[in-house]
Formats: structure tokens, sequence, C-alpha cells
């Protein structure tokens, strides 16, 4: 695994070393001076944050008037860097009130050579979490007379946030209706071509969860997912049930899920953070269901006319329905006036954007309305250059619907004081990139 740092330095404006920490031998003490050469004599901070030099590569980056400059000689994983930077200044911000400058550096000499020796190990990053750190690193940072109010809640007592084992949740939360939201909100991007046919097609989805529970509960989430219901048979040792089942790709989760359960028993098993928080993202490139689909018809009637039709039949249960949708049907620059007749919603010609706009407020499901338009073009003596003709492209969002055909099969919670709770699921299918060709 590639490190995130071999050295760390803190310079002001002028190049000077507020304060640096070594973490490789790798590295010599003086490769700042490099830095300074090189790089701000040249005035070519704001050109690129990564720089080599020699056989050392710089990262950096500023802070109000203070740089950060992290070293590394060998092979380093850059987004890591710039990611380890960015949470030890809010780290800091947390610990001097709020601000972090050149005299915060100053008054605080001690406390940031403790914390650097936490968050970092040998160029590794570690815990950088204000909340964690702030249980066993209890000095208080000397605050500038500009930051904000210290704040008057205690941190909570919490072994578990002391080993890292629990740091997105503290101890000691209590509701009197303890509550789960759960949404799978999902995103359809498609390219059609004229004639009907997929050219492109996948879904990207995430799990947003909203919590309100007391305790340290334990959840757990099953979905129709191919594997986890394969390895549920297996353990169980009857046959899977009958039903569609998705195959998830490119899956990420919220660091409170539990990756050795769901390892071996591919099932979604959390601590969930207290609050709303995303659980995890996904992507979808077989078996998509799609929620419209669309016909359009153009013809070009001599040089100054064109008719359109185009005709959406929604895929979706009649039960159903879907919102906010938005048919934009492109035309040609030199239009000059449109008629429309549509058998749902409303459409008007948008001169901005070069396009038919065709608004249906609620569409149900198993429908097919129709737009017919008449676009009299402006007539020029120079000649006509063929029409190259962009997409179509669709806004919706289909309440109750998975374009995966994605379904949340059980959520439970346990709690060791046994309380009951009430959990909500909804489901919302958005479109992406949503276009056909005419």
């Amino acid at each position: 695994m590639p490190v995130a740092a071999s050295a760390i330095y803190f310079l002001n404006l002028r190049g000077d070393v507020l304060i640096n920490r070594l973490y490789r031998d790798d590295v010599g003490g003086n490769m700042v001076d490099a830095f300074r050469m090189h790089i701000m004599q040249t005035k070519e901070l704001g050109t690129c944050p990564v720089r080599q030099i020699g056989g050392c590569s710089f990262f950096y980056m500023r802070i109000s008037n203070v740089y950060i400059v992290i070293v590394v000689s060998s092979n380093a994983n850059v987004a890591c860097a710039f990611k380890f930077v960015v949470e030890a200044v809010s780290m800091f911000k947390s610990y001097f009130g709020g601000t972090f400058d050149e005299d915060a550096i100053r008054n605080n000499f001690v406390l940031i050579y403790e914390l650097l020796d936490e968050i970092m190990d040998f160029g590794y990053p570690q815990n950088l979490s204000p909340e964690i750190l702030k249980l066993y690193i209890t000095q208080e940072g000397v605050r500038s007379p500009f930051s904000s109010k210290a704040s008057d809640k205690p941190i909570p007592n919490a072994t578990l946030q002391v080993t890292g084992a629990v740091g997105w949740r503290r101890e000691g939360l209590v509701y009197k209706k303890n509550e789960v939201f759960l949404d799978i909100v999902e995103s359809v991007n498609l390219l059609m071509s004229s004639k009907g046919s997929v050219l492109r097609c996948d879904v990207t989805g995430k799990i947003l969860m909203k919590c309100f529970l007391s305790g340290m509960p334990d959840l757990k989430l099953g979905l129709n997912d191919k594997i986890g219901l394969e390895k549920e048979s297996q353990m169980k040792s009857r046959p899977a049930k009958s039903g569609k089942t998705i195959e998830l790709d490119d899956v990420t989760f919220h660091q409170c899920v539990n990756l050795t359960r769901f390892n071996s028993e591919k099932t979604v098993s959390f601590v969930p953070p207290d609050g709303e928080f995303e659980l995890m993202k996904y992507r979808i490139t077989e078996g998509v269901n799609l929620p419209f689909r669309v016909l359009p018809t153009i013809k070009e009637l001599g040089r100054t006319r064109m008719e359109v039709n185009v005709k959406v039949k929604s895929v979706f249960g009649a039960k159903m329905f879907a919102l906010g949708v938005v048919v934009k049907i492109p035309v040609p620059k030199q239009t000059a006036k449109t008629s429309f007749q549509v058998t749902s919603g409303r459409a008007k010609y948008n001169a901005a954007i070069d396009c038919l706009v065709w608004k249906i407020r609620k569409f149900p499901g198993q429908t097919e309305p129709t737009l017919s338009a008449e676009v009299e073009l402006i007539s020029t003596m120079a000649e006509k250059k063929s029409w190259t003709k962009p997409p179509i492209q669709m806004e919706f969002q289909v309440p109750m619907f998975t374009a995966s055909g994605l379904r949340v099969r059980f959520l439970k919670v346990w709690e060791k004081s046994g309380y009951n709770t009430v959990e909500w699921v909804r489901y919302i299918t958005k479109a992406g990139s949503y276009e056909i060709r005419c």
C-alpha cells in the first residue's frame, strides 16, 4: 500500500518553517529548502499542487496564511495525502476554536506535535476524528480572540470509541420514539436509438438512512441481491426462493458496515450513526427496468417546415405515477413559430435552449401521451446545412419504483433494552442522463 507522507511541513507565506514532523527516514530534514527554491521563489504555487523535484514528490495546499507541504520519496497515494490534509485541518480547527492560521500554530506547538504523533504512523493516516481524539488528548488549544466560543456540550465517555470500533456514534442517545427511515434513490442513465433499441444503459443507486434510535442498536439489512440470497439459502440448507435477484456492481459502504460479516454472511450489518447518512452506493448494468420508452418521429417538410411527433410510454405499473416529467425535444436555431397539440400536460417553445419543452406534472403508469407539433423555420438565402439532430432529453421522478428491481427484504433492529422501532422504506427513481436519439 503506497504511503501518504514521509514528512509534513507547515510554512508561512515567507517560506519559514513553523512546525514539521518526519514520519520516515527516506527524506532529509532539509527537503523543504527545495520547495522554497523551486516552487515558492519561482512563483509557481498556483500552477499545480503536485510537483516532483529530484527524487521527491511535494504535495502542497494553502490554508489561510499557511502552506501545508507533504513530502514523499517513494510511490505515494496522492488522493489519500490531500484527504489527510483536509481532515487534519478540520481537526486542528476543532481544537483551536474554529481558526487555523500562523498565529494558531505558534500558540499551540506542544498540542500540534502531540496530535501529529496520533494522526499518522510511519506515513499511514490513523484516526482523525476530533470527537475521538478529544477523549484522550484532552489538552485545550490556545484560542484566538476572534475564534468562536467553545462548546459547553460534554464529551461522552465511550470506551468503544477510543478503540476506533464505533467512532461514528456516541453513547447515551435517548429518543421517545425510535424510528428508522430508509430511502433507495436511483438514477437511470440511458442512450436509446430512434427505433427504440437500447445503446447504453445503467443505474447508479444509493441507500440513504436517517436513524433516530436510542442506545447502541445493531441493524441488519437484507436485499434481494443475488449473492446475498444464495448465501442465505446455503446457510439454511434449502433452495433459494424464486423471484428476481439483482447483481450489484461497484458496491461501496459507509464505514459503519461490518465488512467481515458481509463477506461471510452477505448481509449488511451495522451500528448506525445518529441522524442522516449514506449507507451504501452501487451500480447496475444488466436487467434494467426502463420507466419510459420514447418513440420520436421528426420530418423535415421542405426548407421552412418541420413536423414533430413524440409518443412517451410509461412502462411501470398502472397504480404508480411519475412526477415532474419534462421532455426536451430539440429544434433548429432558425425556428420562427411553433404550434402544439398534446394529449396530456403542456408544451411550449424555449428559444434559449432551442427545444420544445413538454411538461407533465403527474404521469400515470401504462399510459401513452403524445405530442404533435408543427415548426416553421426562418427562410434564408444561404445554402441550407444539414441539421445534426441532438438527442431528446427527459427529466422525471418515479416514487416507489426502482429501475434495478432492488428491494428491501428485511430491516431488523436489535438493541439490548428491547424497545420497539418503526421502520419506513421508500423507493425513488430519477432521470440521470436519459437521452433518445431522433
